[in-house]
């Protein structure tokens, strides 16, 4: 049994404040992010973190149409297929952010290395 609303809350609450830390620590606002890329859980948990913290549709990477939810291997394949379609350049600030069994969620801001 998994209590959906349960997860839901939990997910957004802790992926927008893991977020939101980072950001504040960082000195830097959303509008300053190339891309936000989630953990592809499920569109209204991706939507309410990227609507929560103000980031466009075109920042945030959505793909779990592609996919499905993969687990742990949504994020890099979100990160490969944006790079593969020329969606950032190095030296673009990126938001990486995921949630995940126990309540557990985490936040990661990186400069994209590669040409």
């Amino acid at each position: 049994y998994q209590d959906g609303k349960a997860v839901f809350k939990h997910a957004v609450i802790g992926m927008v404040d893991v977020s939101a830390e980072i950001l504040k620590k960082n000195n830097y606002k959303a509008k300053d992010i190339k891309l936000f890329i989630p953990h592809q859980a499920n569109y209204r948990i991706i939507n309410a973190v990227a609507k929560k913290m103000e980031f466009s549709p075109d920042q945030t990477i959505i793909n779990l149409n592609k996919y499905g939810n993969t687990t742990s291997a949504t994020i890099p394949l979100a990160m490969s297929e944006a790079y593969q379609k020329k969606m950032m350049k190095k030296g673009d600030p990126v938001i990486l952010t995921a949630f995940g069994a126990g309540f557990a969620w985490g936040s990661l801001l990186l400069r994209w290395a590669i040409d």
